[in-house]
């Protein structure tokens, strides 16, 4: 079987396992958030934490919500990597130095998991599992929560209640993100990824030295690494380690799991606001652009340019075997199209056109169909942006879903959509200014440039991926990306929650004649072109310095 029909037969059976779970996962999460019934274990989590789940907050309470609840979880995963060497189940590992140890914080909470350490040299099973893999759930479930009182302001009218983000915040984890990681763990395992607490043990000569693995409750933070769309690997290898994804299937079914619930909040979200239909364009628009990037990314890295390319089938530098170019290009996209950033492969080493198609992933905002919660937000963010563009074509007051997008709507929009532009390019700016950053690249020219560009725009955009040739673990490289890291999650939401605020104030307008139908094909043909349009004036600049130039070169 030819590398490119391997490739389209997984692309089609992921579209399949896709669309089965879409529905079914959709409506559970619409009920979820719908529900008036509080669980016994929920309850006792209220207690436990002092919060009454059942009072309505306007926006800026649940952005005290946001902000605290992250401010603290940044804080305890910090003076947990700080005392580690103190801790049992250390496996003899030192504590983190403060700036690592500020950097990792700050990227767990922010669901970035940037990782600027070996995860098997560094962190022992309580840091780990007690610190990094919770990190894993809670972030992911703030994202939802986000999003779902956004959506709340479209549904909601004639008040300024979002709903109650305690609330929002534990039943994320404990009816949807738990379940499905408890199953998603056997099956990892059942396909070979380990789940133990054994020490550091090891496995055989290598190129004339012993090597030497740690165990680790790999399978169980493996799942919620994908599902929470965290990305960040037990191993320094992630996902192309075989203890994390040992097989071609276990390769699908995580990115199966990246992927499901991003695209499953559409349904969601059109549960929620009456209208499945709205929730159909949506998904529409981020299918359109997933399934644009991966067919070009296929393309590019299976295209043959010589007897090297010939003889392996395609760009297989940096590729695993076991996956080969289409598992590892599909990977790749739905990585970096989501905030995931989990690798199976080094995004360094693909062609320079292929670089550069995951870093416009990240630039669009990842929102096709872009991080748990985040995602949905992002995506529709962009759709108040369109509906207005297309106000200014025919001169009416734009309108979405019944609400009017006046200058105040507009404005927290367009703050939103400078905020990560702006963190990615003047960081990355300052390193080139600055001599000891340049000082991390390995490679020269464009390629360089594309090593700090990759990070900043990993960094800001809650990705967390790495181009792998850029040492980043440097003061300057750890507190840069940590502040843009934080910046580009929290700031965001203030303008998520804001927007969301003003909409559910509103009173509905009715629909007339000259109302834009953001439920049909041209609203999404609309609303992908508005996406590509804003992100390429944005990052064309850089991106001809970088990727553009190296794929001209080759």
């Amino acid at each position: 079987m030819s590398p490119v029909l391997a490739g389209i037969l997984q692309l089609l059976a992921l579209v399949v396992a896709l669309g089965l779970s879409y529905r079914p996962l959709g409506d559970h999460m619409a009920r979820v958030y719908s529900s008036e019934r509080h669980y016994r274990p929920e309850k006792w989590i209220y207690k436990a934490i002092g919060a009454n789940p059942s009072v309505e907050m306007r926006w800026p309470a649940y952005l005290r919500g946001v902000l605290a609840f992250s401010a603290v979880s940044v804080l305890f995963l910090y003076v947990l990597q700080r005392a580690q060497g103190s801790l049992p189940g250390s496996l003899g590992f030192v504590s983190i130095d403060p700036d690592q140890a500020f950097n990792t914080a700050a990227s767990f909470v922010a669901n970035t998991n940037w990782q600027s350490y070996y995860g098997e040299q560094a962190m022992g099973h309580v840091v780990q599992t007690g610190g990094l893999a919770v990190q894993n759930f809670v972030s992911a479930a703030v994202g939802i929560a986000v999003a779902v009182a956004l959506v709340r302001g479209f549904a909601r009218s004639r008040t300024g209640e979002l709903g109650n983000f305690w609330a929002d915040l534990v039943r994320g984890v404990v009816r949807i993100l738990l379940p499905i990681s408890v199953v998603g763990a056997l099956v990892l395992v059942a396909c070979g990824a380990i789940q133990n607490f054994s020490g550091i043990h090891g496995v055989g000569q290598f190129m004339g030295g012993t090597r030497q693995w740690n165990g680790g409750a790999v399978a169980s933070q493996e799942v919620i690494k994908e599902l929470g769309t965290n990305g960040g690997g037990y191993f320094n290898a992630n996902s192309a380690h075989p203890f994390e994804n040992p097989d071609a299937l276990s390769n699908l079914f995580e990115i199966f799991l990246i992927l499901v619930i991003p695209f499953a909040l559409t349904r969601t979200f059109g549960r929620m606001v009456g209208s499945l239909r709205q929730g159909y364009a949506i998904l529409g628009t981020m299918a359109t652009i997933w399934l644009g990037f991966t067919a070009l990314m296929m393309w590019t890295e299976s295209a043959h340019h010589g007897p090297a390319f010939e003889l392996a089938g395609g760009a297989m530098e940096g590729k695993e075997t076991r996956f080969g170019i289409g598992g590892s290009s599909i990977f790749a996209v739905a990585t970096t199209l989501t905030s995931t950033g989990a690798v199976n492969s080094f995004h360094s080493s693909y062609t320079g056109f292929g670089g550069g198609i995951t870093m416009l992933g990240m630039q669009l905002g990842e929102i096709a169909p872009g991080g748990v919660g985040s995602g949905l937000y992002g995506m529709l963010i962009m759709a108040v942006i369109a509906v207005f563009i297309a106000g200014l074509m025919v001169g009416r007051t734009p309108e979405y879903l019944g609400k009017k997008i006046g200058t105040r709507e507009i404005g927290f929009a367009a703050c939103y959509i400078l905020i990560t532009p702006a963190l990615v390019l003047c960081f990355t700016a300052a390193s080139f200014v600055l001599d000891t950053p340049v000082n991390s690249m390995t490679n020269s020219g464009a390629h360089g440039f594309s090593e700090i560009l990759y990070a900043f725009t990993s960094g800001a955009n809650n990705n967390g991926s790495a181009f792998a040739g850029l040492n980043a673990d440097t003061q300057w490289f750890n507190s840069a990306i940590g502040i843009a890291m934080l910046l580009g999650r929290f700031l965001p939401m203030v303008f998520v929650l804001a927007l969301a605020g003003s909409l559910a104030e509103q009173t509905p307008v009715p629909e007339t004649a000259g109302t834009l139908r953001t439920e049909k094909p041209l609203f999404t043909g609309l609303l992908v072109g508005t996406i590509m349009i804003i992100t390429g004036l944005t990052y064309f600049p850089a991106l001809a310095l970088g990727p553009l130039a190296e794929g001209l070169a080759a």
